[in-house]
């Protein structure tokens, strides 16, 4: 399953054609399922790169265990320090330019894997919790409130071929909208815009 609460990085508007992806290994999703690594990642990739202090005034946490979960993070691979801005008390982090993808099969039959997939996945379905939350607690104009939209379907019926073609031709229309117009790039009142997807099965429940 790509994961994708990373593909579109925040705050690079001039970002233009697909990134390279990086398929998880067990190793990396070890160093990565962690809730406050998570949230890390999830700040650097929305609101672009950060200092360990700033990132521990907006978490609540201490500096020094933020640097520690910051280090972490960038020995898997997940972040970079962003060279020739900050000090060496003050580094600057961002999120590293590539899509992450899990497949969670690639953990089925490993035992020493299952409960750190299991935090991932746990924790990346609360960040889309949450930022939902969020939206609808702001205060938005009308505009952007009738532009928004939570929706689920519940009438399809489609087999796992279907199904998988479903979600590639929905990644398709995103990857059309994603890439600023090379020449203008974003309009003067466009802002940030998550797009959130979760597509399963659900096993039929007779009723009693």
């Amino acid at each position: 399953m790509p994961d994708e609460s990373e593909r579109t990085p925040a705050a690079r508007p001039d970002t233009v054609g697909p990134r390279p992806t990086r398929r998880i290994d067990a190793r990396s999703l070890r160093g990565l399922a962690h809730p406050l690594r998570m949230t890390i990642l999830e700040l650097l990739s929305l609101d672009g790169p950060a200092t360990a202090t700033g990132l521990a005034e907006r978490l609540g946490e201490n500096t020094g265990t933020v640097s520690w979960h910051l280090r972490h993070l960038a020995e898997h691979g997940f972040i970079e320090e962003e060279t020739g801005r900050g000090t060496k008390r003050q580094r600057w982090w961002r999120r590293v330019g590539v899509t992450n993808e899990l497949n969670t099969a690639d953990f089925r039959d490993d035992p020493d894997t299952r409960g750190a997939l299991s935090v991932y996945l746990h924790e990346l379905v609360q960040q889309y919790f949450n930022r939902v939350v969020t939206y609808l607690n702001e205060d938005w104009d009308d505009g952007w409130r009738s532009a928004g939209t939570i929706a689920d379907w519940r009438d399809l019926r489609l087999t796992p071929d279907q199904l998988s073609a479903l979600n590639a031709e929905l990644a398709a229309v995103i990857a059309r909208h994603t890439a600023a117009a090379p020449d203008t790039g974003p309009a003067p009142d466009a802002l940030p815009v998550v797009v959130q997807l979760q597509s399963f099965p659900r096993k039929a429940r007779g009723t009693a």
